[in-house]
């Protein structure tokens, strides 16, 4: 059941982040809280805890400098994505040090790109923030696909880094295709059209 919890929310900020910036910020700090405590194989009581508290704690501070939300939701989704990479970096047990900087790190890049490229930065970043969490909640569902949300040998890390790629582009498609209006994407006109020249037929 955890596993679909984080499954469901991560295919709503991979495949719908982009249309909603508080949908985004209480998913992205959701699967943030989830992932960090994940991380060191929390029980579910608390997995459930740091989720809340993070998707709180985002629609909090988002809210009170929402001139700065593209900033925060950035930093954000990297942060979700700087979890999963930290995971993926660290086969078998996780050291605290190297996972937060690893996160902190992610997450200041993603959050720098997010403010300066706006809607298509955050398009990417839900997309990637996303499909890291498909990939827990998926490995939480069954124990065979444990491998995805903690990968060791390295055909697991290949598989689940490639499995993660896969996701975060078939997001990326399909935000782009639902919400291009939102992205600014010109999807209708054609400035030619056959017996048409500069506008003499």
């Amino acid at each position: 059941m955890n596993g679909i919890v984080i499954l469901l929310v991560g295919a709503l900020l991979c495949f719908y982040g982009i249309r909603s910036l508080h949908l985004a910020v209480l998913a992205a700090g959701f699967g943030l809280g989830w992932l960090i405590a994940d991380l060191f194989h929390a029980s579910l009581t608390a997995l459930l805890l740091f989720a809340l508290i993070g998707a709180v704690t985002a629609w909090v501070v988002t809210t009170l400098v929402f001139k700065l939300s593209a900033y925060f939701i950035g930093g954000l989704a990297g942060a979700v994505a700087g979890a999963r990479l930290a995971d993926v970096l660290q086969p078998g047990d996780n050291n605290w040090a190297l996972s937060a900087i690893v996160v902190l790190a992610v997450a200041v890049a993603a959050a720098f790109l997010a403010d300066k490229y706006r809607a298509r930065a955050l398009l990417w970043l839900t997309s990637i923030g996303g499909a890291s969490m498909i990939l827990g909640g998926l490995g939480r569902t069954a124990d065979p696909l444990d491998f995805l949300r903690d990968p060791n040998a390295g055909w697991q890390q290949v598989f689940s880094t490639l499995a993660w790629i896969a996701i975060s582009v078939a997001g990326w498609i399909v935000q782009r295709r639902l919400f291009a209006d939102k992205l600014g994407i010109e999807t209708t006109t054609r400035s030619w059209q056959p017996g048409r020249v500069n506008g003499n037929s």
